[in-house]
């Protein structure tokens, strides 16, 4: 039988609706206690409560932290697979990171739940359950971090929340997920080609996210060199382009070699060099932005902020976000 660890985060898996006042909130004792003695059947489980943070208090630190400890149990305690509950804003954000620095083989999956544990249709226990049947099998080894909700099985870097509160809200836009869970076990359809990993020890730079709009000008991107910033990612328009009015700010970051990472505002789709008018992405790819392929824009702040700590040449960072 397995050794799967399972680290509780905290989130909406462990937490209970107040019925007077409808707010939802951490109790006294996590709910998911009760569920660890069912999880008996498919593998043998050491459960550790790492921190009790609802998503959107997660930050990098708590990233690596997660990421050390892992790291530790796959040295020195003979874990076969990992399982991490984590509240649902932010838990791709978490997954990618992972998946970008984890030095191991070893099955790693995150899960979290949309409704609260004491609401009619609670899907915590069961995306629990779900977790460790991936997490225990042959099956996972090798395939990166893996994020398992509501029968399905996806990869770190292509899964998003796509609801605000619906249980099938995590989707892997364009790809799909990779695999499915059964009540008679696990089923993977699809393989990932790649994997990158960065070995790092620590997070130091600050990168920042902007969303372009129609119209939008250089004032936001000025602003930004009084910040002291290290790397920006901007989600742009269609296949990578900009307003015009953004170009002044975009070539004075540059200058001030500041790389600008470009994905695209929509949700399927890679961004490319492709028009050549002012703003297009030719002339962005020619004043020295960085093109990446097919990274929403909150991942690809996550990748920059890694490959930051290995490299800031900009070349180098564009061979990366290419990978």
């Amino acid at each position: 039988m397995k050794n799967i660890l399972l680290l509780h985060t905290g989130g909406t898996i462990a937490m209970s609706e107040d019925k007077h006042t409808g707010s939802v909130q951490p109790g006294d004792k996590h709910p998911l206690h009760e569920a660890i003695p069912a999880l008996g059947s498919l593998a043998t489980i050491f459960s550790e409560e790492i921190f009790q943070l609802p998503s959107p208090h997660i930050s990098t630190k708590e990233m690596l932290i997660l990421r050390d400890r892992i790291e530790r149990a796959v040295r020195n305690e003979q874990i076969d697979g990992v399982v991490i509950t984590h509240g649902t804003d932010t838990l791709e954000e978490t997954a990618y990171f992972l998946d970008l620095t984890l030095n191991s083989n070893i099955p790693v999956v995150l899960t979290g739940a949309m409704r609260s544990s004491n609401e009619i249709g609670a899907d915590g226990p069961y995306n629990l359950l779900s977790s460790v049947k991936v997490a225990a099998s042959e099956e996972a080894i090798g395939k990166g971090v893996l994020v398992v909700l509501n029968d399905e099985i996806h990869t770190a870097r292509n899964v998003t929340k796509t609801h605000t509160s619906n249980i099938a809200t995590f989707q892997s836009p364009q790809y799909g997920p990779i695999g499915i869970v059964t009540k008679r076990g696990v089923s993977f359809h699809h393989l990932p080609m790649n994997q990158e990993h960065y070995d790092i020890n620590r997070i130091s730079k600050k990168v920042m996210l902007l969303k372009a709009f129609a119209g939008m000008d250089e004032s936001l991107l000025l602003a930004l060199l009084n910040m002291e910033i290290d790397g920006l990612v901007i989600e742009a328009l269609g296949q990578g382009n900009l307003p015009p009015t953004m170009l002044n700010g975009v070539k004075q970051l540059i200058n001030h070699q500041i790389p600008i990472v470009i994905v695209s505002r929509c949700f399927n789709g890679i961004v490319q060099d492709i028009y050549g008018y002012e703003g297009g992405g030719r002339q962005l790819k020619e004043i020295g932005a960085i093109f990446s392929n097919g990274l929403s824009g909150h991942k690809a702040r996550i990748k920059l902020m890694v490959a930051l700590e290995q490299t800031t040449d900009i070349k180098e960072l564009q061979n990366l976000f290419l990978t």
